[in-house]
């Protein structure tokens, strides 16, 4: 059975689980306790030299970093696909992907948040105040790709839930954690809630992992 590293509230981890529900993939995880520095931990460097989650034992190797492992599965479990058939409409989600994944989640990534705190000194104030100006830009910039474009459909590209769904989902759920105000943005919500209406979104949601029992980290 394949084996998923994987922490309840790691955003990343819940792309990953969201993709392998819709993919019908049964896993097992493994949790790494990321308020305990488990990441930080020689047995788990020891595998994944970058210490972050996700990562995916599957076929003999593991595999790190969420866009990187829902590609792969998407080639070699292409059935239902995650990226659309044409070029362009390819290149659409993986751009709203990114968009996410590496715009929006690395600057309010909670390591880069500890830091802030631990580090250089900021009040929770002023780390609320940061968090919510990068979401607020990076969420402005998806509701304007949502907004009228012709290949928009229930979800993010066309019908079809496709890897940018498996990354919006995540990121709102962090904003509402955060109490960002998701008013301005209509098209993106409605996206969101028809992704929740589907068991493999739903099931993927960290309320709804056995390790959310252990509390909040």
């Amino acid at each position: 059975m394949l084996t998923l590293y994987t922490y309840f509230r790691s955003s990343a981890s819940f792309r990953v689980r969201i993709a392998l529900n819709v993919k019908g993939l049964a896993h097992r995880s493994e949790v790494v306790w990321l308020p305990d520095l488990e990441h930080h931990a020689d047995r788990y460097t020891s595998l994944n030299p970058q210490g972050l989650v996700p990562a995916l034992q599957l076929d003999g190797h593991l595999f790190k970093q969420s866009l990187s492992i829902i590609e792969y599965l998407d080639e070699t479990r292409p059935e239902p696909p995650l990226l659309p058939r044409d070029p362009i409409g390819r290149a659409r989600v993986r751009s709203l992907a990114q968009l996410v994944a590496c715009e929006i989640h690395p600057l309010n990534n909670l390591r880069v948040l500890k830091y802030l705190k631990n580090t250089l000194g900021q009040s929770q104030d002023a780390i609320d105040t940061w968090y919510r100006h990068w979401c607020a830009l990076g969420l402005s910039a998806f509701e304007r790709e949502l907004a009228d474009h012709p290949v928009v459909g229930r979800y993010c590209h066309s019908d079809a839930v496709s890897m940018a769904d498996c990354c919006l989902v995540p990121q709102v759920f962090n904003a509402q954690r955060f109490k960002v105000d998701l008013s301005p943005y209509p098209q993106l919500m409605r996206v969101f809630d028809a992704c929740m209406q589907l068991p493999a979104f739903d099931q993927a949601q960290p309320a709804k992992q056995p390790e959310a029992a252990r509390g909040a980290g």
